[in-house]
């Protein structure tokens, strides 16, 4: 949840290309709403997309990371048990 300081608005100034601002009008008159809204659903969407990835890309890279640990024969012995290898992470 934001705090009040965080949800006051502050304007901006953009150049978009002509076919986004004309695609964005056409929403605007379509769905009854205005740029403003669009373009900050717009980039809150964009800004939730990338963190997700950054997580899965870090998810990821964990992943590779343990199956190497789990692959050495030396750091088998050592991570015998789940519950060794999470102590480990």
């Amino acid at each position: 949840m934001r705090n009040l300081s965080q949800l006051k608005k502050q304007q901006v100034g953009l150049r978009l290309p002509v076919y986004l601002i004309e695609k964005l009008d056409k929403y605007t008159m379509q769905y009854k709403i205005n740029r403003t809204d669009i373009i900050t659903e717009s980039i809150k969407t964009y800004m939730v997309a990338q963190e997700n990835q950054e997580f899965y890309n870090s998810f990821d890279k964990s992943c590779k990371e343990l199956k190497a640990a789990l692959g050495d024969p030396d750091n088998n012995s050592k991570l015998s048990t789940l519950d060794e290898v999470l102590n480990e992470l």
